[in-house]
């Protein structure tokens, strides 16, 4: 089964511009709040109708702007887990789960043999009678994936099912939930702002950007090698820097003062970078010494601020001949974020400074060509 969506639907200012194909297996909408992702699920479910566009799922269209299709939600065969779960409060478990069937031609004999299974597979056998506010968060959460099972969905959408939830019940559910995934053999669409889960849960990612979709790519690949600054600062890069490739393996890095050799198999055309991007946990530190003796992507920088973080040192530098612009100053893009163990940073002091409790005010920096990410 496959799902390909490409719509346009304009709301006041905002403007959805999004395209992607998902196969079976769970395909991740990743960013950041208002950019787009619900509203993209609400369009594929049909509950909003997009300005214009093109919806199909294995083969039926379900939507078509040019052919004036559009099916009604019910005849869609989407699944959707909305982040509250949209239970009805007023009813029991048994008879929100009812309502999974409505759409379904199904006896009363059959309807209650689907329903025990349900009841089973979710694990709320004893809950039948109870309604929603006497059921935890992750029970209604079990209670919405079960009624929407019974509506046999071609495809499941999940809307930040974790958002409401604590750290620790999220994890415990998440596990349960990638259970249930496994077993789905459709498409999945799995929505979060949050990296981790994406990282954990997806095969393969859409980053949205103010309403505007990527290519679909490899989990892997959106840590490893992303193509735009907005990816990058989705999976968790903290250091950024404009910069223009002066030659194919070069970058000049306008905000630090430097050019830095990079590699990849992955980025954009050279003509399109307008960043850098560097994760704080790849940057290396080096002492006066080993600097001289590897020059090549080393820099010195003044030791702004040294942070004792919870299980981590970080540090925040300035590079030597960094820009003092405004514009620099205002993105932060003349600073950059180290982070190292504690360990490894009480050791580089007890080598490098004479003094420990106050380290000398400057070091260098080391950053492998593989870890500079050239960036639209």
């Amino acid at each position: 089964m496959s799902l390909y969506v490409d719509i346009r639907k304009k709301l006041g200012d905002f403007r959805l511009e999004t395209q992607f194909e998902a196969a079976e297996g769970v395909t991740g909408i990743l960013g950041a709040s208002g950019c787009g992702k619900s509203m993209t699920l609400r369009c594929i479910a049909g509950i909003v109708k997009p300005d214009e566009g093109y919806i199909e799922l294995d083969g039926q269209v379900l939507f078509d702007s040019k052919k004036n299709i559009n099916l009604r939600p019910q005849d869609r065969h989407v699944g959707l887990l909305f982040q509250n779960y949209a239970l009805f409060p007023n009813m029991t478990v048994r008879q929100n789960l009812m309502t999974g069937l409505k759409a379904e031609k199904t006896g009363k004999k059959e309807a209650e043999i689907r329903i025990q299974e349900m009841l089973e597979k979710f694990e709320l056998k004893g809950l039948e009678k109870h309604k929603p506010a006497e059921l935890s968060g992750g029970q209604q959460q079990r209670v919405a994936l079960a009624r929407i099972f019974l509506s046999s969905p071609r495809v499941l959408m999940l809307d930040e099912p974790f958002s409401a939830l604590d750290g620790y019940l999220r994890w415990n559910l998440e596990q349960e939930l990638l259970e249930t995934l496994k077993e789905f053999g459709g498409p999945t669409l799995f929505v979060s702002h949050s990296r981790d889960e994406v990282y954990r849960i997806c095969d393969r990612v859409c980053v949205m950007d103010q309403g505007s979709s990527s290519p679909v790519i490899p989990v892997k690949q959106l840590f490893e090698a992303p193509e735009s600054r907005a990816a990058a600062l989705l999976s968790g890069c903290k250091n950024f820097a404009r910069a223009r490739v002066t030659e194919k393996g070069r970058v000049t890095v306008q905000d630090w003062g430097e050019t830095l050799f990079y590699s990849g198999e992955h980025g954009p055309d050279t003509e399109d970078v307008r960043y850098v991007g560097v994760r704080s946990h790849y940057i290396g530190l080096m002492g006066e010494k080993e600097a001289a003796a590897q020059p090549e992507n080393t820099f010195r920088c003044r030791i702004d601020r040294v942070i004792d973080d919870v299980f981590s040192t970080v540090l925040m530098v300035t590079p030597e001949h960094a820009e003092n612009s405004q514009e620099s100053r205002k993105n932060h893009f003349n600073r950059i974020r180290v982070e190292t163990t504690k360990e490894y940073w009480r050791e580089f002091c007890e080598r490098e400074f004479a003094d420990r409790e106050n380290p000398q005010d400057t070091l260098w920096l080391h950053v492998n060509p593989a870890d500079v990410m050239v960036l639209r």
